[in-house]
């Protein structure tokens, strides 16, 4: 059976596109682009036509057909050093949500270390597309890396525990919250805190100046930081070696590593909290089923990403100014810190 002009051209199982929008309201193509965009006036009659065939057809426009009509980029690129720690992917999640809500699409581009040849080639493969901005995750040195190769006329904005100058960033303010954590096991009676460190992506991260901080404003003893690497299994030497050193309480950079130090306590017969505390941060989802459940920072992983893909917007719409968005994470209590041992 042939259609009759202006009918639904849809097949099953295929979504509809701007042709049979057009065809439904009765109108060309790009009449229905410039209702779409807004580029130029369109008769009331024909835009309340093209409104009631896309109502009809439950017509969305892809993020390729917006580019194609409007002329302008819809595809954000997100750069990072890694898609599948917890508080990277949840950063990438959120400026995806964010991304798709306001109708654009996201790449991703690892960059898997901070060797120029890398960081060139992964650079030249993310700026070679039709981009319209770009986020970079600078949690480690390779997003340290990438970021300095951004070119200065493209919007961009940094994601990052640290603030710096001269760029956009959406903030999570880890340098207070590790000041926080820290003065709250000072506040249980232990004389210091031990620090179990995450690899920084400078020299040292925001984690370790406020734990710095807070002894130093207390008078504390400043112990010399121990340095894990993103295995959870490298904590489970450190916290045995933190047991054979006598310490009463560690702070660590992050959730995983916590677990890992306190397996390691509890190899050398510590227990936790009554004989060490321990504290981590981020608040990974299992933190609050680990055994004890873990004290912790919960950090807003996707709200961050949600925060810098609006920081892009901006950018996006002719805002330049290097604008920062900051919150500060939350001190989560649970079972795995305490009183400093009696006879301590």
């Amino acid at each position: 059976m042939t259609s009759a002009a202006g009918s639904d051209h849809a097949g099953p199982g295929r979504p509809p596109t701007i042709a049979d929008v057009a065809a439904r309201a009765g109108v060309s193509v790009p009449t229905v682009s410039r209702v779409l965009t807004g580029a130029a006036k369109v008769s009331t009659a024909k835009r309340e036509s093209v409104e009631a065939a896309i109502a009809a057809l439950s017509y969305r426009p892809s993020a390729a057909a917006r580019m194609l009509v409007s002329g302008q980029p819809r595809v954000v690129a997100v750069v990072t050093g890694d898609t599948s720690r917890y508080g990277y992917a949840e950063a990438i999640r959120g400026v995806e949500e964010a991304a798709r809500s306001d109708g654009y699409t996201v790449m991703i581009t690892v960059v898997e270390n901070t060797d120029d040849a890398e960081i060139d080639q992964a650079m030249a493969a993310t700026l070679g597309q039709p981009i319209a901005g770009v986020v970079v995750l600078k949690f480690d040195p390779q997003g340290v890396a990438a970021l300095a190769r951004i070119p200065s006329g493209l919007p961009v904005v940094a994601l990052s525990g640290l603030r710096d100058t001269g760029v956009a960033q959406a903030v999570l303010d880890e340098t207070r919250a590790a000041e926080e954590v820290t003065d709250y096991l000072l506040g249980l009676g232990h004389a210091t805190v031990h620090h179990v460190r995450v690899p920084p992506s400078r020299r040292q991260d925001g984690r370790t100046i406020g734990w710095r901080r807070a002894l130093r404003r207390a008078a504390a003893d400043i112990p010399e930081p121990l340095d894990a690497s993103w295995d959870p299994r490298s904590g489970v030497a450190l916290g045995a070696q933190l047991a054979r050193d006598g310490a009463t309480a560690v702070f660590c950079g992050n959730d995983e590593i916590a677990m890992g130090v306190i397996r390691g306590l509890v190899d050398e017969g510590k227990r936790v909290p009554e004989d060490v505390s321990v504290v981590g941060f981020d608040d990974h989802p299992l933190a609050g089923l680990w055994a004890p459940p873990l004290t912790t920072v919960r950090q807003d992983f996707a709200g961050m990403g949600r925060r810098g893909f609006e920081l892009l917007s901006r950018a996006m719409a002719g805002d330049r100014e290097p604008r920062l968005s900051s919150e500060r994470p939350q001190l989560v209590l649970r079972a795995s810190a305490g009183p400093a041992p009696a006879d301590r």
